[in-house]
């Protein structure tokens, strides 16, 4: 995508959103688009594909916090109209006429906020074909966009680790031309009009414009004899699966990206990626914080005061844990290595909460073994509380 892109296309119309949405709000906007003009919801619509596409374009640029900062800065200034000719073809802001180096720094300094190049690199970047010094550089077929997708796992997979098959029916490279979009037994040949470079320029006034050649669309080439099964695009929608490898730990909403296996560029471009957002299924007894697991364990009064040796579970088999005597409710043991392993090969802890059952109802011979246990126990210390209570009262 082109700087000049950028100046003409309006993400945030394109999601439906305002310029101060948060990511959240992004991201949902992203999703509703996406999901009301996808493909496979619309097939044969061209116009709600073409939707589809600007929506991950526009989604690709304001989902990233940095590229959206750039963004907005380079409509920000370019966009508003602060930049205009004059009648003698130069430049003027606010109709006064400027040397664009003598107002960012002809001497050699940069504006920080375009990577440190000179405005007048830039300014050139965009109406020269995306070279400085006013040189049009050569395109080639288009990157291909991005694909999102979601995927739901087991929680014990995404501790341990697992392989799925995934399936897409998403763009594809055309098995019939191989993705060059010609038909098979001819092949493209270099654009006549930009002679490869994939865009053309002409000169207006100071300026030297440069923009993507109108007969080969900005590839460099042409297909004459266009190929039947993609014709000339190609790429094709169809369905394909893949095996993921999910790595051990991976958390719930972590987006996992799968480089050049997104769809593909038109003509031979290269492959955009495929990201894939986890959904982890929660589990029935075991909970995570980090790279710890959790779980409640539920003890009797007795074994609370007395101590106990308790057998539980762990999601590759069980320990045994020792309660010392006079545990109280709510204290936390730790079962070291059983928790979800670290790329660095160590793993997290298994953390054991136990929780102190009261029964709510007695037998009276429990009923009278209670009484005279609590005759025979010392009384809570309750000192303090009871201080507080004879001032207030």
């Amino acid at each position: 995508m082109s700087s000049k892109d950028w100046i003409e296309k309006d993400f945030y119309a394109v999601l439906g959103v305002d310029k101060a949405a948060s990511a959240d709000d992004v991201k949902k906007a992203y999703r509703k688009v996406a999901r009301e003009s996808h493909p496979d919801h619309n097939p044969g619509d061209p116009k709600a594909e073409e939707r589809f596409k600007a929506a991950s374009e526009a989604y690709n640029v304001l989902s990233d916090s940095g590229r959206r900062r750039e963004y907005d800065e380079m409509r920000s200034l370019f966009g508003s109209g602060a930049f205009r000719r004059n009648a003698r073809g130069g430049g003027q802001p606010g109709g006064v006429p400027f040397d664009v180096s003598d107002m960012f720094g002809g001497a050699g300094g940069g504006d920080r906020r375009f990577g440190g190049a000179g405005f007048q690199d830039l300014f050139s970047s965009i109406f020269s074909g995306g070279q400085a010094g006013g040189q049009a550089a050569p395109r080639g077929p288009a990157r291909g966009r991005d694909v999102e997708t979601e995927v739901a796992l087991d929680f014990g997979d995404a501790v341990r680790g697992v392989t799925l098959p995934l399936t897409l029916r998403a763009p594809g490279v055309c098995d019939t031309c191989h993705g060059n979009g010609a038909k098979p037994g001819t092949q493209p040949r270099t654009c006549p009009v930009c002679h490869g470079a994939g865009v053309t320029t002409r000169d207006q006034g100071s300026f030297s414009f440069s923009e993507p050649c109108r007969n080969c669309q900005g590839v460099g080439t042409v297909v004459e004899e266009k190929c039947p099964e993609c014709h000339g695009s190609g790429g094709v929608t169809k369905t394909r699966t893949m095996n993921v490898r999910f790595p051990a730990g991976v958390a719930d909403g972590q987006r996992i990206r799968l480089a050049g296996r997104g769809e593909p560029g038109e003509r031979g471009g290269p492959a955009g990626d495929l990201f894939v957002q986890v959904k982890v299924r929660p589990d029935e007894l075991f909970g995570r914080t980090g790279d710890d697991l959790t779980l409640s364990v539920p003890v009797t009064f007795a074994e609370a005061v007395l101590g106990t040796d308790l057998r539980v579970p762990t999601l590759d088999g069980a320990v045994t844990l020792r309660v010392p005597p006079g545990t109280p409710s709510g204290r936390v043991l730790r079962a070291r290595g059983k928790g979800v392993v670290r790329r660095d090969g160590q793993a997290g802890d298994l953390l054991v909460t136990l929780d102190v059952v009261v029964p709510a109802r007695l037998s009276d011979e429990a009923r009278t073994a209670l009484e005279s246990f609590a005759e025979q126990t010392p009384p809570a210390a309750r000192e303090h509380l009871d201080a507080r209570v004879r001032r207030v009262s």
